[in-house]
């Protein structure tokens, strides 16, 4: 195919669950249920739109003008979105990750991550693939190599697609997030409101219509693991489940209005999270990795075919 922007791509196989993980960002480019679409891919060829499938660490979402200050130091990050003047997802997703393992089910992938201007921290990421008649899972088990507390966030951006639906809007939603936060125009949180009685409120499933949600939900209801789970679905008995474990305390669903072409409200990007928006400023759930120190956090898709 000669160049791929993703680099290698490791195919994994089980119970009728496949997917591609690719090298360069390290996440899932593709995952299918028999054969059928249950993330939005992309091709092998190309750039994935919109952080498609990606790890983003050791910080989610945006930071406001790239600045925040911990243990009493200012940092300043690069601005990787120029257009909202903001540090956007992390320093990893667009990184060559290196095989650990791997099998016909499963592949391990790891990345050390070099301490930098703005993040002068070194960081050990690895994260397990996997796939089984439960889904996909992926563990994520990220280390501090040096000799300082580091500030930390994790997240990824899957985007899920209803089998049957040809795009969000006639989809049911259940965000299991009993508040939201509210966003400037360059889409940095200022507030917070609970979702009780507004058209934000997806504690029971319901359809998204013409709503455009780029929102981060938070006082998440855990089950009794600790977990939590956002689903979508179809009035014929399709569903696709995204699940994280009690690591993760934060829901961004975004309906991929920004993205042009076919991907336009095509799919919606179910991301758990660490932390929310803007959280080395705010210091809401940042992690604080001691020296030494590891966070493992854990989370996955399943999906039902309808039919």
């Amino acid at each position: 195919m000669g160049f791929i922007p993703g680099g290698e791509q490791w195919t994994i196989k089980a119970d009728g669950y496949e997917a591609v993980v690719v090298e360069v960002g390290g996440g899932v480019r593709a995952l299918r249920l028999d054969g059928v679409e249950i993330i939005d891919e992309y091709a092998a060829n190309e750039l994935p739109p919109g952080s498609s499938g990606q790890v983003l660490a050791p910080w989610p979402n945006r930071i406001r003008d790239g600045r925040y200050t911990f243990g009493g130091v200012s940092h300043q990050l690069g601005l990787s979105e120029p257009v909202r003047h903001t540090a956007i997802h992390g320093l990893v997703n667009w990184v060559r990750w290196s095989e650990l393992e791997a099998g016909p089910d499963r592949v391990v992938l790891g990345y050390d991550l070099p301490a930098q201007p703005g993040y002068p921290w070194p960081l050990r990421l690895r994260s397990e693939w996997s796939v089984s008649a439960d889904g996909l899972r992926a563990a994520h088990e990220v280390t501090n190599l040096g000799d300082e507390p580091a500030p930390f966030g994790f997240s990824v951006h899957p985007y899920l697609k209803v089998p049957g639906l040809s795009g969000v809007d006639e989809a049911l939603l259940r965000v299991p997030g009993r508040s939201r936060l509210l966003t400037d125009a360059r889409l940095l949180p200022i507030g917070a409101a609970r979702v009780a009685g507004t058209e934000f409120d997806f504690t029971e499933p319901r359809q998204l219509g013409k709503l455009v949600l780029d929102t981060a939900f938070g006082d998440v209801a855990r089950g009794p693991d600790g977990g939590s789970a956002v689903e979508l679905s179809s009035a014929a008995g399709a569903r696709v489940r995204v699940w994280a474990d009690e690591k993760f305390g934060w829901w961004q669903v975004f309906t991929s209005d920004t993205l042009s072409g076919e991907r336009y409200r095509r799919a919606a990007a179910i991301e758990p999270m660490t932390c929310p928006p803007d959280a080395f400023r705010s210091g809401r759930d940042v992690i604080v990795l001691e020296p030494g120190g590891s966070w493992q956090g854990a989370w996955g898709i399943d999906a039902r075919l309808p039919g």
